[in-house]
C-alpha cells in the first residue's frame, strides 16, 4: 500500500467511544492541521460503530463516513486492552478489504495508521506490513517522516532543545545510570496521632510532614484490568496489601474502570469495561480500604449521581480527598451521559456536600482543557475559576493539581511559567478558611514506552516539579507519581514502588545539587519570570471579563455560559462541537514551547480576544 499522502488528501482519525484516551488523536490532528492537511475526527456515532466494525449496521456507518468525507488516510487509536485492540483492528481491516476501500483493492484509502500500547503495536506490525504504527513517544519530526511527509512542512517551535531541558535530561540520565535510587527507603510518617486509623486524613499527613521536614506525600494510581471484574477486584485487594506492606505509598488512588464511573451499582457484566478495576459495590470499596491501611485511599468520581457517589466514597473508603472536574466527564468529552448544564449542576451539588464533610477537594480541570488544545492562559483561568467556585461552595482545603508536560511538547521553561502563574493566581484566594495544597505530576502522555527512557523521564520531571518553588522544601505538598511503565503497560506494586524510589531519590538529589550550585537557579530565570507575569496579566483580563459579563458567574449556569460563549477555547473538542461553536472557534498554536491563541496567524491578546468574544456573542443573541 502506498502510504505517501499529499496536502490534497483528507485524513480521518477514529477511536472507540469507550476509550477515554484522546490525547494522541488531538496531538496528531493538531500537528497535521498545522502542516496544512484537512483532518476529520470521527463523531460519536462512528466511534460507537468502530467498537464492533463487523456488525452490518456499524460497517455501513464507518464506510459512509469514509466515503462522505473523501478520506484517503485513516488513523485508528486504541490504548486499552491489547487483545481487544488487535481484535477490533482486525475486524476493521477485514471490513475495509471486504468493501474494497484500500488502494490495493481499487479503493481510495492509501494509508492506514494504528496507535496503541507497544504490545498491540508489535502485533499489528506483524499482521499488517503496510500499516504504520505509533507507540506514543515519537517526536513530531519522526511522526511526519513515518507518514511520508516532509518535516520541513512543520511549523517552527515544536522542539524543546533549550539548555534547561538538556540539563533536566542529563540529570535524569545520571540518576538512572548510577542506580542508587534502588536503595531509597520508605518515609516513616507514623508519628502523628491518627496515622492509619479511621480518623486519618490528608491534611494531618501533610502537616506532620511539614513539621518534621519530610518529603511530599506520595500518591500513585493503580488498577488491574481483567476480563472478569470479580477477579480484578480480588487482585486489586492483594495489590493494596502489598503496597501497604512495603510502605512507600501514602495515598492509594484506585484506577477504576469506566463502567465503575458511569454505571456504579448497576448490572453491567455484559458491557465493555474500558480498562481499570471493575468495582461495583460499597462493600468492595470497604474491603479495599481495610487492605490498604495505613495508606489513605481515594478514587475517581462518577459521571452521574455525583453527590450519591461522593457519599458512598465517604462512607466506604473514608476517601482521602474528592476530585471532580466541573465541565468534564460529561457528553462534551464522551466520558458521561449528562449534558453540560446537568453535569455542572450535579458537580456544584456534590461539592456542597463535600464541603460539609470537611474533606479536601481537587479540581481536575485545567489539564482537561489542555487535552483539547486549549492555550496556556486558559489553563490558568480554568484552574482559578474552579478554585474560586470551590471556595464559594464552602471548601476549606483545595488540592491544586499541576499536570506538567501537558501537552508533552510544551517546553520545560514554559511548563514552569505556566505552573507558577496558575499557583500564584489560585493562592491569591487563600485566607483563614481556604488553603491551597500543591500536587504535581508527570503528563498523562509524556512517558515513553521504552522503560529505560521512561525511568529517566520520571527522574528529570521530578526535578522540574521541584523547580516550581525551588527554595521551598515544603513544596510540593503532594506528588502524584506516575509509574514509569504507564507508556507501556499497567503498573504492578513492584513497579509503583520502584517509581516512588526514583521520585524520592531524584527529589533529594536535585535539592542537594541546587544547594551546591551545580544546577540552574530557575528561580531567577528571566524567561520564566516574564512568561509567568504575561500569563497572569492576560488571565486576569479574561477573568475580569467573565465576571463582568456573566451574571452569577460561580453557578452551574454561569459555568455553562463561560464554556458556551467561548471564554475557554477547546479547538480539539471531540464531541458536541455543533452545540458549542464558540468554544471550538479559536485556533491555538504551539510555538517555541508555548501555546497561545492565534488569529490570522498572529497571536491575539486577551484584551482583543475578549472584545471579539463579547461582540460575537452579542451578534449571536441578535440572530
Amino acid at each position: 500500500m502506498n502510504n505517501t499522502i499529499t496536502l490534497d488528501d483528507k485524513i480521518g482519525l477514529v477511536k472507540t467511544h469507550f476509550d477515554a484516551h484522546t490525547l494522541g488523536v488531538s496531538a496528531i490532528k493538531e500537528l497535521l492541521t498545522e502542516c496544512g492537511f484537512t483532518v476529520i475526527v470521527a463523531n460519536n456515532e462512528v466511534s460507537k460503530a468502530i467498537t464492533d466494525p463487523q456488525k452490518l449496521s456499524n460497517s455501513s456507518v464507518i464506510g459512509e463516513w469514509i466515503i462522505k468525507n473523501n478520506i484517503q488516510a485513516l488513523g485508528f487509536s486504541y490504548r486499552l486492552n491489547v487483545g481487544d485492540a488487535v481484535l477490533i483492528f482486525q475486524k476493521l481491516m477485514s471490513q475495509l478489504e471486504l468493501k474494497k476501500m484500500l488502494v490495493k483493492d481499487g479503493g481510495k484509502l492509501k494509508g492506514i495508521w494504528f496507535a496503541g500500547l507497544p504490545e498491540a503495536c508489535n502485533k499489528i506490525k506483524y499482521l499488517y506490513r503496510d500499516v504504520i504504527v505509533f507507540y506514543g513517544d515519537e517526536s513530531f519530526t519522526n511522526s511526519l517522516k513515518m507518514l511520508g511527509i516532509d518535516p520541513s512542512k512543520a511549523p517552527k517551535g515544536f522542539k524543546d532543545d533549550s539548555t534547561y531541558k538538556n540539563t533536566l535530561d542529563s540529570f535524569g540520565k545520571e540518576i538512572i545510570d548510577k542506580g542508587d535510587y534502588i536503595s531509597a527507603l520508605p518515609v516513616d510518617r507514623s508519628g502523628y496521632k491518627n496515622f492509619g486509623t479511621a480518623h486519618d486524613g490528608l491534611i494531618d499527613r501533610i502537616n506532620h510532614g511539614r513539621e518534621n521536614n519530610l518529603p511530599p506525600v506520595i500518591r500513585a494510581h493503580a488498577g488491574p484490568y481483567l476480563e472478569n471484574r470479580h477477579e480484578s477486584v480480588k487482585q486489586f485487594i492483594e495489590w493494596s496489601r502489598l503496597l501497604a506492606h512495603s510502605g512507600y505509598l501514602d495515598v492509594l488512588s484506585i484506577g477504576t474502570s469506566q463502567l465503575t464511573q458511569s454505571k456504579f451499582g448497576e448490572d453491567w457484566d455484559d458491557l465493555p469495561n474500558g480498562g481499570g478495576v471493575g468495582i461495583n459495590s460499597p462493600e468492595e470499596y470497604e474491603r479495599i480500604c481495610e487492605a490498604a491501611k495505613p495508606m489513605l485511599v481515594r478514587t475517581y468520581s462518577g459521571t452521574k449521581n455525583l453527590r450519591k457517589q461522593a457519599e458512598i466514597h465517604e462512607k466506604s473508603l473514608n476517601i482521602a480527598w474528592h476530585a471532580l472536574s466541573f465541565w468534564w466527564f460529561s457528553k462534551i468529552d464522551g466520558r458521561g451521559e449528562l449534558n453540560l448544564l446537568d453535569n455542572l449542576t450535579e458537580h456544584f451539588e456534590a461539592i456542597e456536600y463535600i464541603a460539609k464533610t470537611g474533606k479536601p477537594y481537587e479540581a481536575n480541570v485545567a489539564h482537561q482543557f489542555a487535552f483539547r488544545s486549549s492555550d496556556d492562559v486558559s489553563y490558568a483561568v480554568s484552574a482559578f475559576l474552579a478554585a474560586k467556585a470551590a471556595k464559594k461552595l464552602g471548601i476549606k482545603h483545595f488540592v491544586l493539581q499541576i499536570m506538567l508536560n501537558d501537552p508533552k511538547h510544551t517546553s520545560a521553561s514554559n511548563d514552569l511559567a505556566k505552573a507558577r502563574a496558575t499557583l500564584n493566581m489560585v493562592r491569591n484566594l487563600e485566607d483563614s478558611n481556604f488553603k491551597v495544597f500543591l500536587q504535581t505530576r508527570v503528563g498523562l502522555s509524556y512517558l515513553s514506552h521504552d522503560i529505560d527512557k521512561a525511568k529517566k523521564q520520571l527522574a528529570s520531571i521530578t526535578a522540574l516539579m521541584d523547580d516550581i518553588e525551588p527554595f521551598n522544601n515544603q513544596s510540593p505538598d503532594i506528588i502524584h507519581v506516575v509509574s514509569y511503565s504507564e507508556g507501556n503497560d499497567l503498573a504492578t506494586p513492584e513497579i509503583i514502588d520502584e517509581s516512588i524510589k526514583i521520585t524520592l531519590h531524584s527529589l533529594n538529589k536535585c535539592r542537594e545539587y541546587r544547594e551546591k550550585g551545580w544546577i540552574d537557579n530557575m528561580d531567577e530565570n528571566q524567561y520564566v519570570k516574564n512568561r509567568m507575569h504575561h500569563l497572569i496579566f492576560e488571565a486576569e483580563i479574561v477573568i475580569d471579563t467573565i465576571e463582568t459579563n456573566i451574571k452569577d458567574t460561580y453557578t452551574p449556569q454561569g459555568f455553562y455560559d463561560i464554556f458556551k460563549m467561548g471564554f475557554l477555547p477547546v479547538p480539539q473538542l471531540m464531541y458536541c462541537r455543533e452545540e458549542f461553536p464558540e468554544a471550538v472557534k479559536w485556533n491555538t498554536k504551539l510555538r517555541n514551547g508555548e501555546i497561545d491563541i492565534y488569529l490570522d496567524d498572529k497571536k491575539i491578546s486577551a484584551k482583543d480576544r475578549m472584545n471579539l468574544t463579547i461582540r460575537r456573542n452579542l451578534e449571536n443573541d441578535k440572530d
